[in-house]
């Protein structure tokens, strides 16, 4: 089974594994971005204790052996269910394999970090919190244990956040956005292939897609082998903004349907698709996932076509 790192946030959760690092913003880099330019380094909780990595060891919490023996024996039955029952992202289900070729999956060694999208032959979009100080991109992948063919794995040359993207505030999630440039141009096919970028921003009530590795389950983890994919509609910004108050800028978008289709752990970085073109990149939402009224929150493209065009430029 692929690891994943399991950090967890207080309050709304980033549906990545962010990570430290330092980053200073230029006032104006980005006159198409909106919120205020910061500065600082990102302070990292601790991962959160593995309840059941703790009572395999014999380190049942103390006061609690019972409780948690109890926890153990039900969470048991739980992940004794069929498979079929478990493999969907959130209300989603399983994508058609390789329907998605821009989908990309970020990794550190064996441990699956997040979700990307290929924008050009050398060039992924992701979440600004799921960067690392050395990971590689895989593409092509439908399953993440087995091979059909078109998978690819490229180091990654550079990792160039969003210039005002404030890594210091766990709260703050503006400009969540960052751009990958691989060290090798990707092999371009059907099954791999670069997503074109949306030159207008989506509209209220739009369809869409979102795809992703993350768990299907929430608050419980339990994460799939296969991509998979769910059906989403664009929110009008003022019920945006009313699920999350004060949290919400110009430079992101809800969206969500009635039935609590989301995007959840593991999933940062991936695509929210409308109409074939690249609208968002999840980035963070309520927690637990899929609460109707309190939709997934995605980075919206629009926003930034001109940071990503300018430094997909400059950098070749």
């Amino acid at each position: 089974m692929i690891p994943r790192l399991r950090y967890r946030r207080r309050r709304s959760r980033r549906r990545g594994f962010p990570v430290k690092r330092l980053q200073i913003c230029v006032p104006g880099s980005e006159n198409r971005s909106p919120g205020p330019s910061s500065t600082g380094s990102e302070s990292v909780d601790d991962p959160a204790p593995w309840i059941l990595e703790d009572l395999a060891m014999g380190r049942p919490p103390p006061g609690a052996a019972w409780t948690w023996i109890l926890l153990l024996l039900t969470w048991a039955a739980w992940a004794g269910r069929p498979r079929a029952q478990e493999s969907k992202l959130l209300e989603g289900q399983e994508c058609e394999p390789h329907s998605q070729p821009w989908q990309t999956a970020l990794f550190q060694g064996q441990q699956l970090l997040c979700g990307g999208v290929l924008v050009g032959a050398k060039w992924v979009l992701t979440a600004a919190h799921c960067k690392k100080p050395k990971y590689t991109v895989r593409l092509g992948d439908h399953s993440l244990q087995k091979k059909d063919g078109p998978e690819q794995e490229i180091s990654v040359a550079r990792s160039i956040p969003h210039p005002c993207y404030n890594s210091n505030d766990s709260d703050n999630h503006n400009h969540d956005l960052m751009l990958l440039q691989l060290r090798d141009r990707a092999s371009l096919g059907s099954k791999v292939k670069p997503i074109s970028l949306a030159d207008h921003c989506p509209q209220v009530g739009q369809m869409c897609t979102i795809s992703g590795w993350g768990t299907v389950t929430s608050p419980r983890e339990n994460f799939p082998d296969t991509l998979n994919c769910a059906e989403i509609r664009i929110f009008p910004q003022k019920k945006c903004e009313d699920a999350y108050p004060g949290q919400v800028s110009d430079g992101m978008l809800c969206a969500g349907n009635s039935n609590g289709a989301d995007t959840c752990q593991g999933d940062s970085g991936g695509p929210l698709v409308c109409d074939g073109v690249l609208q968002g990149i999840t980035s963070w939402g309520s927690d637990p996932c899929g609460w109707p009224e309190r939709p997934g929150v995605y980075t919206n493209i629009c926003r930034y076509l001109d940071w990503i065009k300018k430094t997909m430029g400059s950098k070749g």
